[in-house]
């Protein structure tokens, strides 16, 4: 997992094609030169055992998708990520969950209605997951931390961001939840939070959006929960306030809007008792070799992302001229650029050009 090129979908296609892991290790020069790389090499068993010793060391464990600990619904999601590190409370794993997002300069009202949300939640008998960012995740997890919270971090899961959060990581490390995908004492980039998102609403029943600007990584947690097959659930706030921009036009697209605890707690009864048993009882199966099939929308922006992708590289390209070579629609193109932009996959620079990141 640690080796150059191989994400999750890779991971996975590699063991069932090879059987092993060692079997794909052995491989992998191979399949790397197919795709064009003369000269690489599998990650060190060196750095591996390294890691091991050092995510012990600060009191984490290592737990493999198929594990007891590893959080159920996070691996029913298409291609979950093989390994998670977890610090704290690995029982709470086992609990239905509902994640609590929102901005990081959030209002008085805003952080008031979050605090409230998580608490009720808690004693409803959520574990409530957020990404330990300042504002509404702070508020939420503060609130939910005496029932059980579950904050997934971008870094490893010793490297606490934003620092001024260190002490509220502890606290959640002694009775809740640390989680991460990265090796221990990596510091957090741009491109590992909405990797991150993905494992929030991948672990949640819903995701519930309380504060969010029209541009937000907020917004990319609740698309990664509408292709996870999740409910998106979101706060309604005046049309003049920037900060409930995105959450208004959640609500718009067919979110459910929430005024309090019962309108969530409502939603979810019908559907916890089922999931609890079948879900939260049983161990997480290895994920089907075949994902079950996406709506026809989701398919069609996942091959337009490919389709920018693709004609993107280092060297910059003017907007307008991707535009005319992809032949669609300018209001097509542009909000998938905009979600593209977020993602941490293109850079957008001065003049209207466009590069790809690597």
């Amino acid at each position: 997992m640690r080796s150059r090129r191989v994400g999750a979908t890779t991971f996975y296609r590699l063991l069932s094609e090879h059987g092993s892991a060692q079997a794909a290790l052995d491989h992998l020069p191979e399949v790397a030169r197919n795709a064009g790389e003369k000269k690489y090499t599998p990650y060190p068993e060196t750095l591996a055992i390294q890691e091991l010793a050092q995510g012990r060391a600060s009191g984490a464990r290592l737990e493999a998708v198929g594990a007891v600990s590893y959080p159920p619904a996070l691996a029913q999601i298409t291609d979950p990520p093989p390994l998670l590190w977890i610090r704290g409370d690995a029982a709470l794993t086992r609990r239905p969950m509902v994640a609590l997002v929102g901005a990081r300069n959030a209002s008085s009202l805003g952080t008031r209605m979050a605090r409230r949300l998580g608490g009720e939640l808690g004693e409803a008998g959520f574990v409530v997951v957020s990404g330990l960012a300042r504002g509404i995740d702070t508020a939420a997890h503060l609130a939910a931390l005496p029932h059980g919270t579950a904050a997934v971090l971008a870094g490893g899961v010793d490297v606490i961001y934003p620092a001024e959060n260190a002490a509220l990581a502890d606290d959640i490390a002694k009775s809740g939840l640390l989680i991460s995908e990265q090796p221990p004492g990596l510091q957090p980039q741009a491109r590992h939070f909405p990797r991150r998102n993905r494992i929030i609403s991948g672990m949640a029943q819903a995701v519930l959006v309380v504060e969010a600007a029209a541009k937000s990584g907020s917004l990319i947690t609740a698309r990664d929960a509408l292709d996870q097959g999740r409910e998106v659930l979101a706060v309604p706030g005046h049309p003049f306030d920037a900060r409930a921009s995105g959450c208004n036009m959640l609500i718009r697209d067919g979110a459910t809007l929430i005024r309090g605890v019962d309108d969530v707690i409502e939603l979810l009864q019908p559907a916890t008792a089922p999931v609890q048993q079948d879900m939260f009882d049983q161990p997480p199966a290895l994920p089907a070799e075949t994902p079950p099939e996406r709506p026809r929308a989701l398919a069609e922006t996942a091959q337009l992302h490919r389709q920018i992708l693709d004609r993107l590289g280092p060297s910059p390209l003017a907007e307008d001229q991707l535009i005319r070579d992809l032949a669609l629609p300018a209001q097509s193109v542009t909000p998938q650029l905009l979600t593209l932009e977020l993602e941490g996959r293109i850079q957008r620079q001065p003049g209207g050009l466009l590069a790809r990141v690597n």
